[in-house]
Order: structure tokens, then C-alpha cells, then sequence
């Protein structure tokens, strides 16, 4: 399967560069490429790819209301964020946008179109130290229940071990784990005791 892509970069340069990149893979295919500007949701909706990959380097702000108004309106089209350094305000915006993700351009070349593939399998692609740091300052995302379970599990139990512990249905621990992977944006369980325990939150 083809993966149909836009790039939206304001650099002409760059979007050259990224054009040329990602027509070496065979599985991606750009259908059309702009700067982010007035054009960018008109050339989506018109174009309907799979995934846009959005600059938000020169035009923060506008980048991800972009980013958000394509996800409302096209919601079959994922979106992944490029920029050269990650303040954690739009970390946490575009985590709590429900974006798919944010790639550094320091990233080695392979990295964005891997962060694509997944993003169009429906997971996000958030560097774990960037999530980590974006939690780090606004708090705790995780109710009691759910940092108890998760301290479980990060004392070796599983699911069955966790469930008779709390007097819990191993389905009930199961979501439990699932949403809190989800809140954190972690890209598994261990991840997501990895970022709690870095946290301190257990």
C-alpha cells in the first residue's frame, strides 16, 4: 500500500530536500508539497493524502491551527509535525490535540519516513525525553488507581498478578494499563514506566 503524503515546509530548500527524501522510499508518495500559508489547507483538502507533514519552525501558531483543522476536517489524514527544536508548549499542544506526532529535523533522515508509516498505522511519534518533559511541566497525568496499577507493573506483575492484588477483573487491569499508556503517549507499557518512574510519580 502507498502511502499519499503533503509536505507542507516554508523553505523552499527544504521542502525540495524533503520531497526528494521521501520520493526514494517506495511505499510514499508525494502528492503535493507548499509552504504553510493560506494554501496548505486548501492544497490537503483537495489532494486528500494519507498523512500531511507540517513545518512549524517559521509559523508556529498558524502551523498547528493548520494541523488541528485538517485533523476536523480530514480525519482520515494523520498529521506529523517537523521542527528544529521542541518547545515543550507545542509538545503539549500537540499532544493534547491529538496530533500525530513531532519529529526533529535533527532526526536522522530515516526517522521521518518511519514516523510516517506509523503515523498512518494510527500510532503517534512523540521522542519519548520530549513527552517526558512536556509531563514533567504541567503535572501528573495519571489517577491514583492508575499510578497504582502502573507501580505494579513495574514491580514485574502481570495483569492476573495485578488483578487478585486489587481485587480487579484482569480485563478491568487491562484497560486500566491501556488508557494510562494512552495519556502518556508512551509507545508501550515499559515506556510508560519508564516516563512515571523518571517523573517520580512511582
Amino acid at each position: 500500500m502507498t502511502i499519499r503524503v503533503v509536505i507542507a515546509e516554508e523553505l523552499e530548500m527544504v521542502r525540495a530536500a524533503l520531497v526528494l527524501l521521501m520520493e526514494r522510499e517506495s511505499d510514499i508518495k508525494v502528492v503535493a508539497s507548499t509552504g504553510v500559508d493560506s494554501e496548505l489547507i486548501r492544497t490537503v483538502l483537495e489532494r486528500s493524502p494519507d498523512v500531511t507533514v507540517i513545518d512549524v519552525d517559521m509559523h508556529e501558531r498558524e502551523s498547528l491551527l493548520a494541523a488541528m483543522a485538517i485533523q476536523e476536517h480530514l480525519p482520515d489524514c494523520r498529521t506529523l509535525l517537523t521542527a528544529r527544536f521542541a518547545r515543550l508548549a507545542t509538545v503539549r499542544r500537540s499532544l493534547a490535540s491529538g496530533l500525530g506526532g513531532l519529529v526533529l529535523k535533527s532526526s536522522p533522515p530515516a526517522h521521518l519516513s518511519d514516523a510516517i508509516r506509523s503515523v498512518h498505522e494510527g500510532r503517534r511519534v512523540f521522542d519519548t525525553e520530549l513527552t517526558l518533559a512536556a509531563w514533567g511541566n504541567t503535572g501528573c497525568p495519571l489517577t491514583e488507581r492508575e499510578l497504582e496499577i502502573l507501580q505494579l507493573a513495574a514491580a514485574g506483575d502481570d495483569i492476573n498478578e495485578i488483578a487478585v492484588k486489587l481485587s480487579l477483573s484482569p480485563g478491568t487491569v487491562r484497560n486500566y494499563l491501556a488508557a494510562t499508556v494512552r495519556k502518556m503517549d508512551a509507545r508501550n507499557r515499559l515506556d510508560a514506566v519508564r516516563i512515571a518512574s523518571m517523573s517520580g510519580w512511582i
